[in-house]
Order: structure tokens, then sequence, then C-alpha cells
């Protein structure tokens, strides 16, 4: 599956900052992990950090998938509202899954400055704000419901939003949110890992998984075996693949990213935003003063059909950003698309597909798929040991 187009700013900025070899001998191990980006890196972390032995593999070189397109907004606030998710998952899943996201970004903080990873992590404010009277309704229900819950938000009125430079009617403000550079906090996990003991390859193709004797044989497409007691897959939306359950739904997105803005205010380099609009708009600054803004979502994955659209797209969020922040001149640096993916409740998929086999995921879909992934770090182990745990629960297959 081609998940992205063009190269992004990650890629350009980072070049190719590590490189490991391919498969070329029939390997034994305790774990394989399917998947070389930031959900791969992240539960090799956990993993490698219990003392475990672990090959961890990518179809393409890592990092360089998904991980590579990430726009790397990081909220606690999931694609469904929570007054919405309470509705569809009831509120002790709803409000433990919000808590759970702000949780994971401090969690995060924490690996970042162990691992001593250079990778611009900076918390920040979120703005969830509406343009459109319609909306006012819907955006003072969540404000009300996340207050009752007790997450720490402010309502902004139109003039507030206005010294801020942006042109909209109304705003949930939260205070815990945060932006890094995904490509190399995944490339510096992995090195962590690798240091540890973790055997790496990449360019290295798993075609099918059999059992023997209760092992997991994974073969690849050059004949090469890897044995294990367990493998996770964390293949993000290339999981659709080897799962016979649909659990999402794969769409287009696109991004922009500008020129360096040397002029760009401390509240607004200090604040993301996203919008109440459906699909909706977002975005962030790097720390060298550049605008990465995404959005423009369309209803298929076909990557031609998704890259004849990028020019057309660029314009459309370029627009929408000059309608946001009018005083802001966005001039396009970089550009690209990528895969995109929803489920019907917002939440990622972690556990066993199948009881009976040690075949374990790792799927952090949607808008929240780094947050999520550190969620699963937790419940990894559990699902490694079957054990009973709340998180393997709320966000199962056959849900």
């Amino acid at each position: 599956m081609k998940l992205r187009s063009t190269e992004t700013l990650w890629t350009l900025k980072n070049a190719m900052k590590d490189s490991y070899p391919s498969i070329n001998s029939d390997l034994n191990t305790s774990i394989l992990i399917i998947g070389g980006g930031i959900t791969g890196a992240l539960i090799a972390y956990k993993l490698i950090n219990e003392g475990k032995k672990i090959i961890l593999v990518d179809r393409r070189d890592v990092c360089n998938g998904s991980t590579a397109g990430s726009t790397a907004l990081l909220q606690y606030e999931i694609d469904v509202s929570l007054h919405e998710l309470i509705k569809l998952r009831g509120e002790k899943c709803a409000v433990d899954s919000y808590v759970n996201g702000k949780k994971a970004i401090f969690e995060l903080r924490n690996i970042v400055d162990t691992i001593k990873s250079e990778c611009e992590f900076e918390f920040k404010k979120s703005i969830y704000f509406a343009s459109l009277k319609k909306d006012i309704p819907f955006l003072k229900n969540e404000f009300k419901v996340r207050k009752q819950n007790g997450f720490d938000v402010s309502w902004l009125s139109k003039y507030e939003l206005k010294k801020l430079g942006l042109n909209a009617i109304a705003a949930i403000e939260s205070t815990t949110a945060a932006v890094m550079d995904p490509y190399k906090l995944a490339h510096d996990l992995l090195q962590y890992c690798q240091q540890k003991g973790m055997q790496i390859l990449d360019r290295t193709n798993i075609t099918s998984i059999h059992y023997l004797k209760e092992k997991c044989v994974a073969s690849t497409e050059n004949k090469c075996t890897i044995t294990a007691e367990h493998v996770i897959h964390c293949s993000g939306y290339e999981s659709t693949e080897t799962l016979t359950e649909k659990v999402v739904d794969l769409k287009s997105t696109f991004v922009i990213t500008s020129e360096n803005i040397p002029n760009l205010s401390h509240e607004f380099k200090n604040t993301i935003f996203w919008d109440t609009s459906s699909p909706y708009n977002y975005l962030r600054t790097t720390s060298d003063n550049r605008i990465i803004m995404g959005g423009g979502d369309e209803e298929f994955k076909d990557p031609k059909k998704r890259d004849k659209l990028l020019p057309k797209k660029e314009q459309y969020l370029l627009k929408q950003f000059q309608r946001k922040f009018p005083e802001i001149k966005f001039k396009i640096d970089y550009s690209w698309a990528g895969t995109f993916g929803e489920t019907k409740d917002g939440l990622p998929y972690f556990g066993k597909p199948d009881p009976q086999k040690n075949e374990h995921y790792v799927l952090g879909f949607g808008g929240n798929g780094i947050t999520f992934s550190v969620i699963g770090m937790t419940s990894i182990l559990d699902s490694i040991n079957n054990k009973e745990n709340t998180d393997l629960e709320y966000y199962k297959f056959g849900r």
C-alpha cells in the first residue's frame, strides 16, 4: 500500500538518519514486531525495557510509512467529541479514553527525556474553534461535558480569538497538547532499542504467518523465516491486509507546509488549532517557524487518484488558512498526501483478534495515532500474558 506521496518535511529535514540490513537467514526470537514506524518503535521501547528478545521488521525503510507523513499534533481530544463518544461507548469508556490521551502526552515527554531525543517536543495549548453559527450548540455541549468531567478547558469568544489573529466565532481552549518531529523520535527510539539488543531489519516484507508447535513462523518475501513466540502487528493502515474484520475506513488526507515565517506571535506559536468542520482542518507551527496545515480529507485511498488532487488541495488548504488567519502570509514550501483512517468510534484497536493465536495488534487509527500508541504500551504486556486489562476491553476487536 502506498501510504503517502511526495517527500514530506520530516524526511527531507532528517535525510536518511539510520539504515538497517534486510533479512538473509532464518531467525528465532521471543517477539517479532511488524512495523518500524512510531508505533512499532514505542512498543519495542516498552518491551526491550522489560528484557524481551525482539526482532523488528519493516517492508520499507524504517519510519518511511505513515510516520513520515504524520503532522504529529498530540492531543487528548479524539476525532469523536467527548459528548458523542459517551453516546457511542458509555461514559466510563469515553472519559477514560480522553484521560488516557492526556496521560499519554506526558508519558511521551518522559520517553523523549529518557532517551534524550532531539525531536523538538513542545507542549502547546489546543484551540478547537467554530467558524459557523450552526456549530456553536455542538461546541457548547462539548465544553459543558468536558467541564463536568474535570477537564481544564476555557471558553473563548470571538473577541478573544481575534486577539490571536483567528477569524472564528468561538472556541474551546485546552491546556494540554504538544507537537514534535515524529520521524526523529521514531528513529531515536529504534536506535535506543538496537543498543539494548533489539535486531532491526528493514526492506523485509512478511508475506505469511503460520503456526508450528505453538510458535508463530513468519515467512518473508525472500523465503527466509522468523520464528517467534508472539507477533505484534504495528503496521497501521496496512493492517487491513492481514485482518479479516473491517475495523477502519481508509481515506486520503492532504498537508501543506509554509516557508519560514519569522514574525509569528508567541501566542500563535504556542497553540495548535483545529475546527469543527467535517472533515476538520488543523494546523500547528514548527520550531523553525513554519506552519503545517492539514485536512481536505477524501473518501477514498487510491494513490493515483489522491496524488492528482494534491495541487487542488494545496489551494483549498491555503484558502482555508487565509480565511482563518488573514494577517499571516502563508507561502507553500512543501505539500504531501497520505492515507488516513477512521474507526466507527474514533478509538484504537489493541489485543488479539483471534484469542487462539499469539498475534497481537496495536493500531492507533485517526488523528490521535501517536497518543493511542503510547496508551497501547501499557496494555501490550497483558495481551502477551493473557491478563485482563481495561484498555484491552475498551479497544478490543469485535466490539
